[in-house]
């Protein structure tokens, strides 16, 4: 269950300009939530989260019902594509785990989530091609995230699958020459 979540800075994204301990009830609509996985995955061996922390997932913040509503979260997640997850859901992966929330600034949050919800039920993109017919999770949040002008707020950074010394890894190797989806 979580119980408490660090409101990180991130100038470059817009987001609150101080870091902060929120509780759940201190959460916002469209608050983005990063899971960072202290065990490591195939993810976090080829990606560099904020800070360096090992971040293999990010959901989008939702009240079902209102202000007073039920805390969700809306994500894509690999079994079950874009859903709609209780809060006590949203697991800090695995040992030493956490979830960061961050408050993106200067745009209209109710705008984004409403247009995350149009994603519910959207399956989830195994091969991490962004297309908006299968969607991954940051692809979810770079496709509701925009400004006035319907820019992207977060631009586009291609996953490469290539560890830090530039190799790419086993995993990602036999999951693109399987050709196949893996659960």
């Amino acid at each position: 269950m979580v119980t408490r979540l660090l409101v990180v800075a991130l100038l470059w994204w817009g987001c609150v300009a101080s870091c902060l301990a929120v509780t759940p009830s201190e959460l916002r609509e469209g608050d983005l939530l990063f899971v960072v996985n202290r065990s490591g995955n195939a993810i976090t061996q080829v990606t560099s989260g904020l800070d360096s922390l090992p971040i293999d997932h990010v959901a989008v913040f939702h009240r079902i019902g209102g202000e007073d509503g039920l805390p969700y979260v809306i994500e894509a997640v690999p079994r079950r594509g874009v859903t709609l997850t209780p809060l006590d859901s949203v697991a800090g992966g695995g040992e030493g785990g956490s979830v960061i929330a961050c408050r993106v600034a200067n745009l209209d949050a109710a705008a984004s989530v409403r247009a995350a919800l149009r994603y519910v039920g959207a399956p989830y993109d195994h091969f991490f091609v962004p297309d908006a017919e299968a969607i991954y999770c940051s692809e979810l949040v770079q496709l509701c995230y925009v400004d006035e002008a319907g820019e992207a707020v977060f631009g586009t950074i291609p996953m490469s699958f290539h560890d830090a010394s530039g190799r790419i890894t086993d995993y990602w190797r036999q999951h693109y020459a399987a050709g196949t989806l893996r659960p």
